[in-house]
């Protein structure tokens, strides 16, 4: 946080925050392993029973692979970005599925001191009708965002603390500003 000229903090222009899981590092790593079995299956195989479950052995085992990995890799870890206007959630390494929430969407902010996977079902992008939308990539710490559309959103993030004490500050700020 920056210092205001009259001696109060500022805050930052830009909060970031992260949370990952080195865990699904192994489901990836089964995911590749499956991917290469089925490459195995498809080169090499002493397979004599015909070709048709040779080919579905194969498809079988690269679709596996393809689908943990990818589905391990999307979420194994998670960013959040707080700035003037908006609230962003990233995924992954390659930033998909990406929610992009506009300030003026959000009515307000809560610490939840534990997000687990086996609540929401999961890891990843999750939806339960009686909690709302999670991005839950580990155990741990997290925020729940709550919207005026009466939707909400919890995130696994580090120091989720702060995240809600940013995002309630710049919640007032613009309250503030639209008051006057």
């Amino acid at each position: 946080m920056r210092d205001h000229p009259h001696g109060r903090k500022q805050l930052p222009d830009v909060w970031t925050g992260r949370a990952t899981n080195r865990v699904q590092w192994l489901l990836a790593l089964f995911g590749a392993a499956c991917m290469a079995l089925g490459v195995k299956l498809a080169v090499d195989s002493p397979w004599t029973d015909g070709d048709a479950p040779l080919v579905m052995a194969v498809v079988g085992c690269i679709a596996a692979g393809l689908l943990v990995l990818f589905g391990t890799l999307a979420f194994v870890h998670v960013a959040l970005k707080v700035d003037e206007e908006c609230l962003e959630v990233r995924c992954g390494h390659i930033g998909v599925p990406r929610r992009r929430i506009p300030l003026s969407h959000v009515a307000g902010a809560d610490f939840v001191p534990l997000v687990t996977p086996r609540h929401w079902g999961g890891w990843g992008y999750r939806w339960r009708p009686e909690k709302g939308t999670a991005v839950v990539v580990r155990r741990g710490e997290g925020l729940v965002l709550r919207l005026w559309d009466g939707h909400s959103l919890t995130i696994t993030v580090d120091d989720a603390e702060a995240a809600v004490r940013v995002i309630r500050d710049r919640l007032r700020a613009r309250a503030a500003g639209s008051a006057l």
